[in-house]
């Protein structure tokens, strides 16, 4: 009987534990009727890390119908402000920053292949990547929710939820999946230019590009501590500091403009000065310069990206800031 008594114990233990697991992790009601779509049973994540981001679903449009003039003919960019730029197959395409603070999503197809260039503000996070998985062709937007201050799109398609730092399906049919990150430069408009002189630059649709080019996080990279963060930092740098990222380990962009170049593991990274930050004064093109960084392994480009530290190390907790 005692035995028999404690494994009731136990059973009822275990099971007012599991309720309260499912409980902290229970859907929010109004996600179900916000996305119909979504399989909120298929998650990797702890829902309460979800933050509302003040815009609805789509309420951060996505530019799916991409329009380009040629380098020569844009007149508006300044010479130093920070543009994407991608080289697929020798089809090269730069997307300004100015466009994407507002956008943070491009489906394009570059060199044939369809991608999706994302921006994220709030994490300084610029990446590039493949829109194919299992050989169908997926169309993102953005949920107007976050993750550690992080952007979460979701493809259209099967309406999974996808985290914009790592490329990983978090919520839904695609959750476990990661997207293909494609090699991509962040720099002024000028270097873009002179490497590619017949490049294209993303345009506004059928707009001007005038009514771009304000950052509406004015100061934001001079802050103490990022929007809607509500996790802990315990790096080496200042939380909005920005560093070059490749994979787990991160260097400060200060260091890396201190020394100019680094080496490590077969990796160079190198900067040079010419650069606006998207995310100090109001105008984009007199912002700060913090220089361009390139990193290349035996002269090609590698994946990399400029975030900031805090957001390093809240989806890299393993990783490491090198400080010298």
């Amino acid at each position: 009987m005692k035995i028999f008594g404690q494994v009731i114990i136990f059973i009822v233990i275990f099971s007012i534990g599991s309720a309260e697991a499912l409980a902290a992790n229970r859907t929010p009601r109004g996600w179900k009727y916000e996305w119909p779509n979504t399989d909120f049973k298929k998650t990797n994540i702890v829902y309460k890390e979800i933050l509302e981001g003040g815009p609805s679903k789509d309420g951060i449009p996505s530019i799916d119908r991409p329009v380009f003039k040629a380098v020569w003919e844009i007149k508006e960019l300044g010479k130093m402000e920070p543009v994407i730029s991608l080289n697929i197959k020798g089809d090269v395409r730069a997307y300004p920053i100015r466009i994407l603070m507002y956008h943070e999503i491009v489906n394009d197809t570059v060199g044939g292949v369809p991608v999706t260039i994302t921006f994220c503000p709030l994490c300084n996070a610029a990446l590039v990547f493949e829109r194919t998985l299992d050989g169908r062709v997926l169309d993102f937007g953005t949920t107007g929710k976050l993750r550690r201050s992080d952007m979460v799109m979701y493809d259209r398609q099967s309406e999974s939820w996808w985290q914009q730092f790592t490329g990983e399906g978090i919520v839904g049919k695609y959750t476990g999946r990661m997207l293909n990150t494609i090699p991509s430069r962040i720099e002024s408009f000028t270097l873009f230019k002179e490497r590619h002189p017949r490049g294209r630059v993303l345009v506004p649709n059928g707009n001007s590009m005038g009514r771009y080019g304000k950052n509406p996080y004015v100061k934001y990279d001079s802050k103490r501590w990022p929007f809607l963060f509500k996790g802990k930092y315990k790096g080496p740098i200042p939380p909005l500091a920005r560093v070059v990222a490749v994979g787990d380990d991160a260097w400060p962009l200060s260091l890396i403009q201190k020394k100019t170049t680094i080496e490590h593991n077969g990796l160079q990274l190198s900067w040079q000065a010419g650069q606006n930050s998207a995310l100090d004064t109001r105008k984009i093109k007199s912002g700060k310069d913090i220089g361009n960084v390139v990193v290349t392994r035996n002269g090609e480009d590698v994946v990399y990206h400029i975030p900031f530290a805090f957001a390093f190390m809240a989806f890299k907790p393993e990783g490491t800031i090198y400080t010298d």
